[in-house]
């Protein structure tokens, strides 16, 4: 007999429940941006700015194509969320499908799509002549491991939509150590800089995945990886992609605001400025990967609870998410302000590097005082089936604000590497205002799903 797996987050404290939830979460995403971390600071104190300029450069791009199935997750998170709270067993099975028979075959596609048009991609982000071998290297080895990284969100979406988020933790546990200690091997030892970077991330990536299914298979999940079972029910993929697309698009649309915001940081100071850009970027990611994590528990909770009809507790959630987030937020602001240099060191010596990233860093830690409230907020407009207003706000932020701020500040104003960080704030801002007036609207309580 197949093993219930499902957590059912309707019901009991709501502090309680969201804290056993998200700390499970929080600890895979901090994992998970842990060894994104320690890749730069082994790259940094082994290989050197250009390696370190390449392994930004090529993850940036890796991120936006990672965008979009970590959107498209959230849409299966959602739908299996809403429909463990409605105790709707055949749509949960239906949905499992779709999703597990859609995401490989996207990833193929665009594994394709990105090795034919990969150096076009480099040359028009302006990539350093210095970096731009070891950018081409990272980027192709991630492309070629696009299907694990999809594989594995997908199984993770699953998992969390049912409300188990310890398993994934387990997983992505493993997958850091294993990273970690390929992360020496091929570029401590081997020296083989961004292609080393790339390949032990890849690994770990495919450790991750192949675990996943083996928890599956072991506990006779409901969806058994026989061939007939990879099916797609195609009411339920166009409602992943009603929920997920406009996710998709959000994400993509502000890892492109960075890319471009990358391509100003080539013209402001080469080599230097992209790798302190990276290094500040790196550790922005693991600050933000805690409220990341709240956020999702957020869509996870509150889904399961509208579907059961409670929207007052998906309510609670986001309030109590809101007031964590900000203290943790805070110390990641105090820190920043107090020890930048410090920070930017962890990622290598070089003086000129770390000049730029204090600039840099000073300057975009003032997003941490916004992004709370952002986040959280958005986790429970997600768990609505409200994404396209999340897609049309970013967008709204991203496009028409960070962008050319960072240009009219950082190049037309000669501010350099503070005025390109002072972007991020400005632009969240923007984003503040607008869901500001959405929540004052109303419109958010109707349930899109």
């Amino acid at each position: 007999m197949a093993a219930d797996i499902r957590n059912n987050l309707t019901e009991g404290s709501v502090i309680k429940k969201l804290a056993m939830f998200a700390l499970p979460f929080m600890a895979s995403n901090i994992i998970q941006s842990l060894y994104i971390v320690i890749d730069m600071l082994i790259i940094g104190n082994f290989s050197g700015a250009a390696s370190m300029s390449g392994v930004s450069i090529g993850g940036q791009i890796t991120y936006i194509i990672t965008s979009l199935v970590v959107g498209l997750s959230m849409g299966a998170t959602v739908l299996i969320g809403q429909y463990v709270g409605s105790g709707e067993q055949d749509s949960l099975r239906k949905v499992t499908a779709t999703t597990l028979t859609v995401l490989p075959v996207a990833a193929v596609v665009l594994t394709v799509i990105m090795l034919i048009f990969k150096e076009s991609v480099l040359t028009l982000m302006q990539t350093p002549p210095e970096s731009y071998a070891e950018a081409d290297r990272f980027l192709t080895v991630t492309v070629l491991g696009l299907i694990f990284i999809f594989g594995y969100n997908a199984f993770s979406a699953i998992l969390r939509g049912m409300g188990d988020s310890k398993h994934p933790f387990y997983f992505v546990s493993a997958a850091c150590v294993v990273n970690v200690a390929l992360d020496f091997l091929f570029i401590a030892v081997f020296k083989w800089g961004a292609f080393g970077a790339a390949l032990a991330t890849v690994i770990a990536q495919a450790a991750s995945m192949f675990m996943c299914i083996g928890y599956l298979i072991k506990i006779r999940f409901h969806f058994d990886f026989k061939p007939s079972s990879f099916k797609i029910d195609w009411k339920q993929l166009r409602m992943i992609i009603k929920i997920g697309l406009p996710t998709s698009a959000s994400n993509s649309i502000v890892s492109i605001s960075f890319l471009f915001i990358t391509v100003i940081v080539n013209i402001v100071g080469g080599v230097y400025a992209s790798a302190a850009a990276g290094a500040a970027g790196k550790f922005n990611s693991f600050a933000f990967m805690p409220v990341i994590a709240i956020s999702a528990s957020i869509t996870t909770m509150a889904a399961q609870s509208i579907g059961a009809g409670r929207m007052e507790r998906a309510v609670s959630a986001a309030r109590i998410g809101v007031a964590v987030s900000y203290l943790i937020m805070g110390l990641f602001f105090v820190l920043v302000q107090i020890f930048p240099a410090q920070v930017i060191a962890l990622f290598g010596n070089d003086p000129q590097m770390i000049a730029y990233g204090v600039t840099y860093l000073r300057a975009f830690s003032y997003d941490f005082l916004l992004l709370p409230f952002i986040f959280c907020v958005n986790g429970l407009f997600t768990a609505g089936g409200h994404t396209l207003f999340t897609m049309v706000s970013d967008m709204l932020s991203s496009i028409l604000l960070r962008v050319p701020i960072c240009w009219l500040f950082g190049v037309l104003l000669g501010w350099g590497m503070k005025g390109i960080g002072m972007g991020a704030p400005v632009a969240s801002a923007g984003t503040l205002l607008i869901m500001i007036g959405f929540l004052v609207s109303g419109r958010w309580k109707r349930n899109a799903v």
